[in-house]
C-alpha cells in the first residue's frame, strides 16, 4: 500500500506564519485535513485583536474559517478540534459559547479543551482542527 500524498498548503489572507516557526497553514493527508492552530491575530495587521478573551476567540474563529476556503472546506468538515486556553477556570465559558456559536447546534466536533500555561504573542486562546474536506 502506497503511502497518501501530503499537500502542504498556505493562505495568503490568513496571518501569515512568523519568521520565526516553520509551519504551514494546513496539510492535507489523504482524507484529513490538519489545520495548524490559530491565534487571534488580525491578517491585515499580524496583531492580535482587542478586546479580550471573546473577541480573540471570534478572530480565531474567522482564521480558521479562511484557511478551510482556501483548502475548500468550511467549519462543517470539523471531526475535531482542540482547544487551549491560558486562563481555563475564567475563559473557558466565554470561548465556548463563541466557539459553538459558529457550529449547527448538536453538530459539533469531537474536542479537547486544555489550560496551557503560554501560548505565542501572549494570545489567551488557540483552537486548530482536524477535518474532513
Amino acid at each position: 500500500m502506497e503511502p497518501a500524498e501530503l499537500q502542504f498548503m498556505n493562505f495568503p489572507d490568513a496571518p501569515p506564519p512568523p519568521p520565526s516557526a516553520a509551519y504551514s497553514h494546513a496539510v492535507r493527508a489523504g482524507e484529513l485535513l490538519f489545520v495548524t492552530g490559530q491565534l487571534g491575530v488580525d491578517p491585515k495587521t499580524n496583531r492580535l485583536v482587542e478586546g479580550g478573551v471573546a473577541e480573540q476567540a471570534h478572530q480565531v474563529m474567522r482564521n480558521l474559517q479562511v484557511v478551510l476556503r482556501g483548502a475548500g472546506t468550511s467549519l462543517d468538515r470539523t471531526t475535531m478540534a482542540r482547544i487551549f486556553l491560558v486562563n481555563f477556570a475564567a475563559d473557558f465559558p466565554v470561548v465556548n459559547a463563541v466557539y459553538a456559536s459558529y457550529f449547527a447546534a448538536g453538530r459539533y466536533p469531537a474536542r479537547t479543551t486544555v489550560g496551557v500555561t503560554n501560548l505565542a504573542l501572549g494570545a489567551a486562546v488557540e483552537i486548530d482542527l482536524i477535518v474532513r474536506p
